[in-house]
């Protein structure tokens, strides 16, 4: 299956706002993406995306987009939209990146295993499929374009732990479609399952 194209909101193991806009451009390229530019994040947000983190965008402005206006986010009483603190310093400041990707050949799946697993394990257990451990942006890629729907918590290749959900629902994600994210856990933990993908070369 090859993926069209997906903007998507990262930040480190390291926590939020931690990315000079060098760092944030490194930390898309690990996750085989670039540093989205002001139009792809509009058109994002057009979709629907609601994020109320500011991040790097690649003309150097720091930006987020919201569709549901609240108190942290600009403000209860503001219209939707693109919320931009202007250009910042690249070296000095430092806040979360929106990549944008557009080139996934293969296959995003769950690996049903007997047992839970720790982060080498999850590795491992990918590689001896004949895949490598997911990335951030192929669960986002797998769950914006093709509706990926997924209750369980998996690792992804940074250490984070998420799962996608396209149909809301009680015990999942309540109240909307999203990646949601269960945080870096330790990396010693056998508590999650692991995300694969299987590239097409």
């Amino acid at each position: 299956m090859s993926f069209q194209r997906v903007v998507f909101p990262y930040y480190p193991r390291l926590g939020r706002y931690n990315l000079n806009f060098y760092d944030a451009e490194r930390a898309c390229h690990d996750q085989d993406a670039i540093v989205a530019s002001f139009d792809q994040l509009y058109d994002t947000w057009r979709g629907g995306m609601d994020w109320c983190n500011a991040g790097w965008l690649s003309d150097g402005t720091v930006q987020y987009p919201i569709n549901t206006p609240r108190e942290p986010c600009g403000g209860k009483n503001t219209v939707p939209g693109i919320r931009n603190y202007g250009l910042r310093d690249k070296d000095k400041n430092h806040y979360d990146v929106f990549c944008f990707t557009s080139h996934y050949k293969g296959r995003f799946y769950y690996l049903i295993q007997p047992f839970k697993l720790t982060y080498d394990e999850a590795v491992r257990a990918c590689q001896k499929d004949g895949a490598q451990i997911a990335k951030v942006g192929q669960m986002y890629a797998a769950w914006k374009l093709l509706g990926y729907d997924r209750c369980d918590a998996g690792w992804l290749e940074d250490g984070s732990v998420r799962y996608p959900i396209s149909h809301p629902r009680r015990r999942c994600s309540p109240t909307e479609a999203a990646v949601r994210f269960s945080g870096f856990p330790d990396k010693k933990h056998k508590l999650y399952g692991v995300y694969c993908f299987k590239g097409h070369n």
